[in-house]
C-alpha cells in the first residue's frame, strides 16, 4: 500500500505551473493518492482540473474562512453543482480563522455551517481549517453537523484533550509537517495519545515543509517524512503507519482501490 496525502494544494501558484516536473517525484516517493484542496472558486476549479489530469489525485472544493466575506450566492450554486462530480471526495477547505480575520466572525460561521450542510446533503466528509477559533469550531461541529457525517481536522495544531473532543464528534485528526519539528511537543503528544484509527497524514504543500527541509517549498514527495516521524513517536514500523493512514483515508473519502 502507498501513502495518501489528504491535504495538498497542487493548485497553489507555487506548485501549479511545475506539476509536470513535481508529480514524477511524488509518485517515486511512495505517494499514490492525493486530495487537492480548494479554498475559493478559482482554486477549486483548478483542483478539479488537476484531478482529471493526474492519476490518484482527487479534489476537495469549498470556501476557506478568510474568503468567507466574499462568497456569493452564485458561488454556492456553483459549489453545489460541482459536489456531484465523482472526482470530488470532500468539501474543503472550510472552517474558522480568527487569526487572519477577526472582523467577520458571524459571516465565517454562516459560510462554515452552510458548507457542512452541503457536505451532509451529498454524503461527503469535510476538511476543517481552524486557527484561533477552537471553541466556536468545536461548538459548530458538535451542534450543527449530523452524527454520521465525518470530517477531518486539517493540519491539527490543538491539544490532545481537544483532539479527543473532535474525535467524539466523528472527526479525524490529520497531522502535517509540524509534527516533525524538533520543538513540536504538543503535536507529538496528540499522535502518541490518539488511536491509529483516527489518524491521517498530509503535507499542506506548498506550506509547512517537514524537517529537515523546513523553510523550503513543500510538495507531496515529503509525505513519507511525516509518516516516519509518526512511526517513531508511536514506536511502530513505518509500513504500519503507511498502511493505516492510507486505509483511513480511503475509507473516509469512499475510494475503492
Amino acid at each position: 500500500m502507498m501513502l495518501f496525502d489528504t491535504h495538498t494544494h497542487l493548485n497553489d501558484d507555487q506548485l501549479y505551473p511545475f506539476l509536470e516536473e513535481v508529480m514524477p517525484s511524488v509518485y517515486a516517493n511512495d505517494v499514490s493518492y492525493m486530495l487537492c484542496v480548494g479554498y475559493d472558486k478559482d482554486s477549486s476549479m483548478k483542483a478539479l482540473e488537476i484531478a482529471k489530469r493526474f492519476q490518484g489525485v482527487y479534489a476537495a472544493i469549498g470556501f476557506h474562512p478568510t474568503n468567507a466575506v466574499n462568497v456569493t450566492e452564485d458561488d454556492f450554486v456553483w459549489l453545489e453543482e460541482n459536489l456531484k462530480n465523482p472526482l470530488v471526495k470532500a468539501v474543503g477547505e472550510i472552517g474558522l480563522d480568527y487569526y487572519w480575520d477577526a472582523t467577520h466572525k458571524e459571516k465565517q460561521k454562516e459560510v462554515f455551517i452552510r458548507q457542512i450542510k452541503l457536505a451532509e446533503k451529498y454524503n461527503l466528509p469535510f476538511s476543517v481549517h481552524m486557527r484561533d477559533a477552537l471553541e466556536d469550531t468545536l461548538s459548530i461541529i458538535k451542534n450543527v453537523k449530523l452524527p454520521n457525517t465525518r470530517g477531518i481536522m486539517h493540519c491539527y495544531s490543538g491539544s490532545l484533550e481537544s483532539a479527543h473532543e473532535f474525535i467524539k464528534s466523528n472527526m479525524m485528526i490529520s497531522m502535517g509537517g509540524p509534527v516533525t519539528f524538533k520543538n513540536a511537543r504538543v503535536p507529538k503528544e496528540v499522535v502518541k495519545g490518539i488511536d491509529s484509527q483516527y489518524l491521517l497524514i498530509e503535507t499542506d504543500a506548498p506550506y509547512l515543509t517537514p524537517h529537515p527541509y523546513r523553510g523550503k517549498k513543500n510538495d507531496p514527495s515529503y509525505l513519507h517524512l511525516i509518516a516516519k516521524e509518526i512511526a517513531k513517536i508511536k514506536e511502530i514500523p513505518y509500513d504500519e503507519v503507511r498502511d493505516f493512514t492510507t486505509q483511513n483515508a480511503l475509507q473516509i473519502f469512499k475510494i475503492q482501490v
